[in-house]
């Protein structure tokens, strides 16, 4: 049985390669081993071990692959989303309680003035001129006196591997400290979902501070002895000639990313059919079913959607590869968790009925960090409460409704935006939408969209309110429709309902 990091990355064969990256020669599997053992032997040598936590600010690449699993191998990773101003690399920072900060060398970063002015030990990771893909050595920017000895080498199951925040749209990050074993948890349910072997490529387009670029892109593909083929982020331009390079079977992304590809595949026909892939996988937010369509008729592979929160180390649920059947709409079976529907009261509810999503099993966080309120909120009898509105059919097939959070109160008339935006999604001339709430003030709240048009297409607000007045009630029509040429999204890609109005200046 599979419990530790050093266990799972054992999976590759020592000369297939295991980390990849444009216009860089590759890793083998006895070179990310090797790799892993050094960098940890650094770390231990600075007086950092086990539970001990290291702040990572890197750009995406091969070197932040292979950095956070060395990091989660032996201390507590803590990646760190590069983009962050001062004041937030300070507060989150200074939560962690970080130990030793890593930038690449010649680094900018604000995070470095923020750490030496917090006493946070400064790191460089040095890339030799011409080393394999995510091949790096560890070198301090500060001779410093000797430290205390860390427990040092692997971690053991129980171990901290990872330190995530919440993404806190409504209130204060909270930590969810997530355990080895919830790593390996996790990459071994992807793994299992996804059939993947030896024998695949994955493209990895997903930021790696973000748990569904860690898990599904690299940590789960890592576990099957499978290649990663590692970008500098998504770049929908770059998308078609990577994948030339790559060869992929294969990429996980968020439906924002996949809509920009789908936007490039016309004109990448050719491509597409040199380089055939065995399945796509979306996660992250909710996935219009028409893109779905759209997807699979391009890349003529199906389109597994999946359903995934940094509580759970990523997948809770996930439509299955054929012959089992996939329900576009849905976030499909249990996939790796329990997962059951729970009642206001605390009962579990039958096939069909609608209510709050829980989940528990090992991939599950044991609870965030020095915040007994929000564990008291969050677990009920030993489930998680995801916080997600949602029902699952006599099939098992989970459905999401919407965010209970995000749920649009209309003067008591409950509406889910994510059925407003599927409908606008099917009018000919909407390519993208986010429906949100807007202040009202004797209702409480009304309905609001964002809209981004096709090229070439024309929509007027009255028009598509029209539009969405021939499908659904009157009080779930829009009231105010904003075109924009992007939809406003979070660091990691999502769509950000939660104070969007706000944002807008509704």
């Amino acid at each position: 049985m599979t419990s530790t990091l050093q266990q799972l990355l054992s999976a590759g064969a020592d000369n297939d390669v295991a980390i990849s990256a444009p216009s860089r020669p590759p890793l083998t599997y006895r070179a990310l081993r090797d790799l892993i053992a050094g960098t940890l032997a650094s770390l231990n040598g600075l007086g950092v071990g086990r539970n001990d936590r290291v702040a990572i600010v890197l750009n995406n690449g091969p070197e932040m692959a292979t950095c956070y699993m060395a990091a989660a191998s032996g201390t507590t990773s803590a990646p760190l989303n590069p983009a962050y101003r001062a004041d937030e690399f300070e507060f989150y920072l200074t939560d962690l309680n970080a130990k030793v900060l890593i930038v690449e060398a010649g680094s900018t970063s604000p995070a470095i003035d923020v750490a030496t002015r917090l006493g946070v030990r400064v790191v460089n990771l040095v890339v030799a001129h011409g080393a394999p893909a995510g091949s790096f050595t560890l070198s301090p920017r500060e001779a410093t006196a000797a430290t205390a000895a860390a427990r040092g080498g692997y971690s053991e199951a129980g171990d901290i591997g990872m330190v995530l925040h919440t993404s806190g749209t409504t209130s204060r990050p909270k930590i969810v400290p997530l355990s080895v074993g919830n790593l390996v948890a996790s990459a071994t349910n992807i793994r299992t979902t996804l059939h993947l072997t030896p024998a695949d490529t994955g493209l990895n387009i997903m930021p790696l501070f973000h748990i569904h670029g860690l898990i599904a892109g690299v940590l789960a593909p890592l576990s099957a002895g499978s290649q990663v083929f590692c970008t500098p982020g998504f770049n929908a331009l770059k998308f078609f000639g990577w994948m030339d390079e790559a060869r992929p079977t294969w990429y996980t992304a968020v439906p924002t990313m996949h809509q920009a590809i789908v936007g490039r595949a016309k004109g990448n026909a050719e491509t597409i059919a040199r380089n055939p892939l065995r399945f796509l996988r979306s996660s992250s937010s909710s996935m219009p079913p028409q893109v779905i369509r759209e997807l699979e008729a391009i890349f003529k592979a199906p389109l597994i959607e999946a359903y995934g929160m940094t509580e759970a180390t990523h997948q809770m649920a996930s439509n299955p590869l054929p012959p089992l059947a996939r329900k576009p709409g849905t976030v499909g079976l249990p996939a790796g968790p329990e997962v059951a529907i729970m009642g206001e009261g605390g009962q579990l509810l039958a096939a069909g009925e609608i209510g709050e999503i829980v989940i528990r099993g090992p991939n599950v966080t044991a609870g965030y960090e020095n915040n007994p309120k929000a564990n008291a909120e969050g677990f009920l009898d030993g489930w998680f409460r995801t916080g997600d509105q949602g029902t699952k059919d006599s099939d098992g097939y989970v459905s999401l409704t919407g965010r209970l959070k995000e749920i649009i109160n209309r003067g008591g008339e409950k509406i889910s935006p994510r059925e407003v935006d599927e409908i606008l999604m099917d009018h000919t001339a909407v390519s993208q939408v986010v429906c949100f709430a807007m202040p009202h003030p004797k209702l409480g709240e009304e309905v609001a969209a964002v809209v981004v048009l096709k090229e070439g297409q024309a929509a007027t607000e009255r028009e598509l309110q029209d539009f969405v007045g021939q499908r659904a009630a009157e009080f779930k029509v829009p009231k105010k429709i904003l075109f924009m040429d992007e939809i406003p999204k979070g660091a990691t890609g999502k769509l950000q309902r939660i104070g969007l109005a706000q944002k807008l200046g509704l």
